[in-house]
């Protein structure tokens, strides 16, 4: 209230200063008072506009939770009275102003004609009423002017609470992972696959079989600080090693252009190798006459990895069952799946982990091929996975990041409304609804978004404008039917030079992560979208309690990795 106070000080000081030097000083005193009664409406428009300001009770809200206090409700400004009651204010007091201005001016000089005193008083109602109308649209229209989405206001309902804090709430409560818990199942995940893939690692693989290379690459949301839920699924890549004396060469596979980068690992036309070593052939490859080659099966792969795997485990399996029991599964979609279930308080909170092994391929320079489960049976395609390219964007672009940047909670937090919108669909519309936003499609949103906008518009504070700039690109992206692959989204100069591409991959076609869905099912997406955004309350207050007690749900129904 200290800037409502001002004026009538003002006006008192200007008043006895003006009796006292009005002799002396006339006109000076006329030009001086109109600058100041100038810079006392600047001076309460800004004091008004810090107030109304929709940040501030946010700030308020930031500097009361650090200090470590107890969480109290904070008072909402209602603009559509403040604005209002201010200009009444400032005209009342214009006018009183202009009153007693103006009969100092009528004891000095005599003179009753009050016509420019009248056109002065209008012009200064009328610059209120405009300043007036500019404010009331500013506040109405915070930031930059959205498309697709609407702003979703920031006071939910009766209970007052900011979007803001609502967010803030519900991932500290069902988003966030503990460090400590993911730190401990991480480390113990390292040492039992570090394990497994030294006992099958062979320095030199028999020439009727594959081997383990006998290293592994963690990759996926947990391992890059973005996984939602609960660290109960991890994603390891496994390199394998073909026999000595087979070269497999890699070819883009063309008969699906637009999708996912699909490639063929093919044995060279006319090669002595498969003559001599036709038990491998038989195996593993798959003759495709009308190309005249042998083709790498990703089936007979994942059958023998397996088989491979389940060897290992039973090898190391004694010292880890002390505490954990392990199963391993093979799954319809061929996935190689290791359960962990603890006997004892291991892990801190009787996490049962589930570990994915993926048999991979090095393909160069720190990219693999992995077997597609897009593909039909007996095309035997393969994906590109980009873990090393990922890792190095990923840290080129934290290093340029603010300390308290806010671009891994936006992502947490995007996957959290998918997740709790997904929840009340059926079968069928919940796999379409999780294939179009699969967690790839959404990082592939995310990191297109960090590399086109400006490092410092990711601060802590910016958080809901850059969780509307997210769904804006991602109603954008399916609207024009098209999300381009971060690495063969045809761009050129979009990715920082730590970032090098095999040569194979240079020469694909862009992709488009969307080519398999039809315009009804990604128009359902976008409709449900927009209505999950603007009724988060709702969907936060219905999914809250299908939570574990930890507030850390265990759900792999979207797979968190590539």
């Amino acid at each position: 209230m200290r800037g409502l106070l001002l004026p009538s000080a003002h006006a008192a000081s200007a008043k006895k200063l003006h009796k006292v030097n009005l002799p002396l000083h006339n006109s000076f005193f006329s030009r001086g008072l109109k600058e100041h009664q100038l810079g006392l409406f600047f001076s309460i428009w800004a004091s008004g506009s810090q107030w109304a300001s929709p940040n501030f009770s946010h700030r308020a809200g930031v500097d009361w939770k650090r200090t470590g206090r107890r969480r109290m409700s904070v008072y909402t400004l209602n603009l559509r009275l403040f604005w209002p009651l201010v200009t009444c204010l400032l005209t009342a007091l214009l006018l009183l102003h202009q009153y007693i201005f103006r009969g100092a001016e009528d004891q000095e000089n005599d003179c009753t004609d009050q016509g420019p005193g009248a056109v002065t008083l209008f012009k200064y109602i009328l610059a209120f009423i405009l300043c007036y109308f500019f404010i009331k649209y500013c506040s109405t229209q915070p930031g930059t002017a959205r498309r697709g989405f609407h702003k979703v206001s920031e006071v939910h309902g009766k209970s007052g609470v900011s979007k803001r804090e609502l967010l803030d709430d519900h991932y500290e409560r069902h988003v966030r992972l503990s460090p400590h818990v993911l730190g401990h199942s991480k480390a113990h995940v390292a040492k039992l696959v570090s394990e497994l893939v030294r006992v099958g690692r062979t320095d030199v693989p028999p020439e009727s079989s594959l081997a383990f290379r006998g290293d592994f690459i963690q990759i996926g949301s947990s391992y890059e600080e973005h996984k939602v839920g609960s660290p109960d699924c991890f994603d390891i890549l496994v390199p394998l090693r073909a026999p000595r004396g087979l070269k497999l060469e890699a070819g883009v596979y063309t008969g699906k252009p637009g999708g996912p980068p699909l490639c063929t690992l093919n044995t060279p036309r006319k090669a002595e190798w498969t003559r001599r070593h036709k038990a491998f052939m038989d195996t593993f490859m798959h003759l495709h006459s009308a190309q005249s080659v042998y083709r790498m099966s990703p089936e007979s792969v994942q059958r023998w990895f397996y088989t491979a795997t389940q060897r290992c485990l039973a090898a190391v399996r004694y010292p880890f069952e002390q505490r954990c029991s392990l199963s391993l599964s093979l799954s319809e979609e061929q996935q190689v799946l290791l359960r962990l279930t603890p006997r004892s308080d291991y892990v801190c909170c009787h996490i049962s982990m589930g570990i994915r092994l993926i048999p991979a391929f090095p393909l160069a320079d720190g990219a693999f091929l992995v077997a597609s489960r897009q593909g039909q049976r007996g095309e035997d395609l393969w994906t590109v996975y980009f873990p090393r390219q990922e890792q190095r964007l990923l840290a080129w672009l934290k290093g340029r990041l603010p300390p308290n940047s806010c671009h891994l909670k936006c992502l947490q937090l995007l996957k959290e409304v998918r997740n709790l919108s997904g929840e009340t669909l059926d079968q069928k519309s919940g796999a379409e609804w999780g294939g179009v936003l699969s967690s790839y499609a959404l990082k592939t949103t995310w990191l297109r978004l960090l590399l086109s906008t400006p490092p410092e518009s990711w601060d802590e504070c910016c958080l809901v404008d850059r969780l509307d700039d997210l769904l804006r690109s991602l109603k954008e992206s399916l609207q024009s039917r098209a999300l381009c692959h971060l690495l063969l989204g045809g761009v050129n100069g979009f990715l920082p030079d730590s970032v090098v591409l095999p040569k194979l991959v240079k020469e694909m076609v862009p992709a488009n992560l969307w080519a398999e869905f039809s315009d009804v099912t990604l128009d359902m997406v976008s409709a449900r979208l927009a209505y999950s955004w603007n009724h988060l309350p709702r969907l936060i207050r219905l999914g809250r309690p299908q939570r574990t007690s930890l507030g850390r749900g265990v759900r792999c129904k979207y797979i968190d990795a590539e």
